[in-house]
């Protein structure tokens, strides 16, 4: 046997007996990808509501961005032990579970009296959104045949990666229409929707296992991830150097190297086979996704002050403004598989990520004050369309190289690397912008009273605020914010772009194969036969 991949375990029929038809291949790729749009809608819409909350409860900055967190916290931590768990369980039980808890949460986040209670329902949310983000692509890795797969994971991939941009966008526009409390409708009604379709649609597929449960490793991963996630979270926040990010450090990168030590002393019988990662395709797809899923997150954190204190506009046209790049990485995540199969997945993902680092590169260099939306539009398109074809060849990469027995794990990896990326793309691209920002605006305030120049080094937004109360220096304080924040962008933007370029060389030589996936007679073959194609990528 290969040490590079644990024997498979038999996949057991879906509860009819029978391969799914292709009406219900369609049905099933519709309703996990409405309850993937759920989960991603709730990540990302509570940014919009971040004043609402702080005015309603009074609540201080720290509290909102725990609201926040606290999410993206429990839902990370908990994407392994869950993916796992679904495995062993039942992947139909496990998303109807998901569900109805996600739903029940939503509804009372809506109603939330206090800030206490918000953050318990999103603990709550995020601790269901865990059960069904990774099921929602193990269902689609493990029913789907080898030739329609590419193409159900190009859909997932594209739903990831720009329907985060879509919930936004919905939410900011219930938030305008409405209240802010009505933002936690859209993922609501996503997720009864979803179930109701589960219920008709989704086979009952598990997977017989052979050795008992990791619960060591499935605890070492959690305390694992809430160290570093921990850590990209409140360092920004709280300072690198701080006793408590430093602790958070500590525990991840601790709790991380014994989980190492720990899975691969079980060796087949662990949680995941980190002997996996010297493979081509588990290692390329996996960094390949913490990077671009950075990238885009960082993006975020960059644009959205640009449209708002730059250029003027409203939270809703600004998160309008960010639809063509992710319109563009839906799309062509849907077209990734086809220039897969015809030139390889490596070649695809270079493509992608030299389009990425294009689209960054043309951002950085045509930005200004005076330039407005349309000198950054042709770099937003570049970055929407390398992304979609970057990810979803590395998404296939990652759950490829896992058996099917453990198809859970795979997707479970895959979401923990892209909100691991998300994490830290936005804490180190937030701070070189923050940084840049800085670095630039004390040179521009002369002139400026001292109270409002200090609080204009905070970031643009002060700088802003600050600027009706200094008289006849008002437009030079706006207009010195302004350019000032445009330099700290164009720093942050190199600083990806040189990112994204190291990416593109390591993908290049490293990257997975350029070898069609495994056909569906590999997968009938014995286990050691299956593991050596594997190992080879």
């Amino acid at each position: 046997m290969s040490v590079n991949q644990p024997p498979q375990a038999a996949p057991q029929p879906t509860s009819d007996g029978a391969a799914p038809d292709a009406r219900r291949l369609r049905a099933i790729l519709v309703t996990v990808s409405i309850a993937l749009m759920a989960v991603i809608a709730s990540v990302s819409g509570l940014n919009v509501a971040q004043t609402h909350m702080a005015v309603e409860w009074g609540a201080s900055q720290t509290t909102v961005l725990w609201i926040i967190n606290a999410y993206t916290l429990a839902l990370a931590a908990l994407l392994l032990p869950l993916g796992a768990i679904g495995d062993r369980l039942g992947r139909k039980p496990m998303l109807i579970t998901g569900l109805v808890v996600f739903g029940a949460a939503g509804v009372a986040a809506g109603l939330a009296p206090s800030a206490a209670v918000m953050i318990g329902a999103r603990v709550a949310a995020g601790v269901s959104a865990a059960m069904i983000m990774p099921v929602t692509l193990s269902v689609i890795t493990s029913t789907f045949p080898e030739k329609e797969r590419g193409k159900a994971i190009g859909v997932w991939t594209g739903v990831a990666g720009g329907g985060g941009v879509l919930g936004m966008f919905l939410s900011a526009l219930l938030v305008d229409v409405a209240d802010w409390r009505w933002l936690f409708l859209l993922p609501v009604v996503l997720a009864a929707v979803a179930l109701a379709m589960t219920f008709t649609s989704v086979p009952d597929s598990r997977e017989q296992a052979t050795h008992p449960f990791d619960t060591v490793g499935a605890l070492l991963s959690v305390v694992a991830v809430v160290g570093l996630v921990f850590v990209l979270q409140e360092g920004p926040e709280r300072g690198w150097t701080d006793p408590v990010t430093l602790a958070g450090l500590a525990v991840g990168v601790i709790a991380s190297a014994v989980f190492v030590a720990w899975e691969l002393r079980r060796r087949d019988a662990s949680l995941l086979d980190v002997r996996l990662f010297r493979g081509r395709g588990l290692a390329g797809g996996s960094v390949t996704l913490l990077v671009v899923f950075g990238v885009q997150a960082g993006i975020a954190v960059v644009l959205f002050p640009f449209f708002q204190a730059v250029l003027g506009w409203s939270g809703l046209l600004s998160t309008a403004a960010m639809m063509p790049m992710a319109v563009m990485m839906m799309i062509t995540s849907g077209l990734a598989p086809r220039m897969a199969a015809r030139t390889g997945a490596r070649s695809t993902m270079s493509v992608g990520i030299a389009l990425s680092t294009l689209g960054l590169a043309l951002m950085a260099l045509f930005v200004s004050v005076d330039g407005g939306y349309l000198a950054i539009l042709p770099g937003m398109l570049a970055m929407g369309t390398g992304m979609g074809l970057a990810m979803t060849p590395s998404t296939e990469a990652v759950t490829s190289s896992l058996p099917r027995a453990r198809q859970g794990v795979a997707s479970a990896l895959n979401d923990v690397t892209r909100e691991l990326g998300t994490a830290l793309g936005v804490a180190l691209l937030g701070a070189l912008l923050a940084g840049g920002y800085r670095g630039a605006i004390d040179g521009r305030l002369a002139g400026i009273p001292r109270d409002a120049a200090d609080t204009a080094r905070e970031g643009i937004a002060n700088a802003v605020g600050a600027a009706p109360g200094t008289g006849h220096h008002a437009q030079d304080l706006v207009n010195a914010a302004r350019q000032s924040f445009v330099d700290g962008w164009q720093q942050a933007m190199w600083a990806g772009a040189a990112v994204l370029a190291a990416l593109l060389v390591h993908v290049a030589l490293r990257g997975p194969e350029n070898t069609a996936p495994l056909r569906t007679g590999d997968e009938a073959r014995p286990a050691s036969a299956t593991a050596g194609n594997v190992a080879a990528r």
